[in-house]
Formats: C-alpha cells, structure tokens, sequence
C-alpha cells in the first residue's frame, strides 16, 4: 500500500474528532439519494449529521430521506443555489461538506474530508471531481476528462483560484459564514458551484485530491441541449460577476495577497 493509501485509509488522530456535516440537495432524484444516503451510512467515519434539502420534490424524496435517517429541511423556492444555501446555513459541523444525490460516495470519503482538513489547516475548502457513469454502470472516463477537464481548467483561469466541484467538495463552517451573505442564492441561473468558488475569492486556498472523486450520473451529457444549458448557467455566472470579479483583476488581487503572505512568512522567522 502507498503511503498516500494509508494515509487515506487511516485517518489522522486530529481529523477522527472533526464533526462533518453533508450536504445533499435534492428534487426529484429518490433513486439516486437513496443508494447516496445508504454509501453514506456505511462511512468508515462517520459525519455528525446528514443534510437532506428537499427543494420542492414530489416524488417522495423527502420521504426517503427521513426513512434512512437524514435530517430533512424544506426549501420550496426552487433553485440549485437556494437549496445548498439552505443546507449549508442549517449545517451544526466545523465542516461542511457537499454532494448531489447521485454522488456516489466511497467508505473513506468522509475520512478523506477530515484528513485533508486536518492536513491542511490553511485550506478553506477541499475538492475532487466527477467520473462520470451511466445508469447501466458503465463508466466514462474520456468523456469524464472532456467534461469535467476543460471546466477546471477555464473556471480556473477565470477566477483566479481552483474552482470548487459541486457533487464532491467541502468547505469549512467560518468560511461559509465569511461569504453566505454573498452568493447568489436565489438567481437559480447561476452554477452555484461556480458562484462559491467566486465568493471563496481568489487568495482563498482550495486543496484538490483525486481521492475525493466520486462516479456520478452521466445524465450532463445526454444531449446537446443539456450541454449548452450547462454553459450558458457557466457564462451567466461569470458575467453576473463583472465587472468587479473580472479575471485581471482576480489574478491581480491574487498575486497580491501571495505577495503579502510570503512577507508575513519571513516577518515571523
């Protein structure tokens, strides 16, 4: 085993006592939450609560939710943002952490959430990425590359700092409460993964690890309409941001802030 496997699959002293609150917005996806909220169930550590925001379903996923056990609020404004808003301000945890009912968590992945924070403790948020997987179970990794790829790489470019990913990421609690009354919790245009990474700002450090990827419905690309709806909400969140937030002047403040930790660093030797 890899030292990075062990330390993987034995988490740190300091990161079993972090209490991790999951996020896990849903309309009408029963199915899909209900094999989530079993994967979560069965977690090798196990998060202090588990966060159902019901946004307006009517296929039973709230009931679903209750009956495994999750901690159901109620968000009838319909919305991706306003949903995960929600969840985030009912969350009880030091850390909260974010999947989509067809996330498909592994046993360490709540562990793997702890132990990159506990490592990290400069990191205001942790995230990894999607592979996606058909509803037959085939898995896609080129078409996984060709998606997800290009979203990090240009939302990257675009602000300025690593970009959150909505299915399998967590921030910590302070950080919320530094940027919920900034995000656009209720324009249901915006990507709202996208639209926190925004707000996180870009002398914000966010820490990827691959570990944290979990397979997800290949539903996204079922299509050239789904697609394009996917990059308009990608542009619309974008613009709604500028001119203040345009990518110049991010790199800039960015650089800046880097600059200003670097002379803090030698102050204090």
């Amino acid at each position: 085993m890899t030292d990075q496997a062990e330390r993987t699959a034995q988490p740190s002293t300091a990161s079993v006592d972090l209490a991790i609150s999951v996020v896990v917005p849903v309309r009408d996806d029963a199915a899909y939450l209900e094999r989530c909220l079993r994967m979560l169930a069965a977690q090798s550590h196990a998060p202090l609560e588990v966060i159902v925001v019901d946004n307006g379903s009517s296929d039973g996923s709230g009931d679903v939710a209750r009956r495994l056990g999750a901690r159901v609020v109620e968000q009838p404004q319909v919305g991706i943002p306003i949903a995960s808003a929600t969840g985030y301000d009912a969350a009880r945890g030091a850390v909260i952490a974010r999947l989509d009912a067809d996330s498909q968590p592994g046993p360490e992945w709540v562990a793997t959430v702890a132990r990159l924070f506990a490592e990290h403790p400069e990191a205001e948020a942790v995230t990894g990425s999607g592979l996606l997987v058909t509803d037959d179970g085939e898995v896609q990794p080129v078409r996984s590359r060709l998606y997800l790829g290009p979203y990090f790489a240009l939302v990257r470019s675009a602000l300025g700092n690593r970009p959150v990913f909505g299915s399998a990421m967590a921030l910590r609690a302070s950080t919320w409460s530094r940027i919920s009354g900034e995000v656009c919790r209720h324009d249901a245009a915006v990507h709202d993964d996208m639209d926190l990474s925004v707000h996180l700002g870009p002398a914000a450090v966010v820490r990827f690890d691959d570990a944290l990827t979990v397979p997800i419905s290949a539903r996204p690309l079922d299509g050239v309409r789904p697609m394009l709806h996917r990059w308009r909400r990608g542009f619309h969140t974008l613009a709604r941001h500028w001119p203040r937030e345009h990518p110049v002047g991010r790199h800039v403040r960015r650089m800046r802030a880097r600059a200003a930790s670097r002379r803090a660093r030698v102050a204090g030797r």
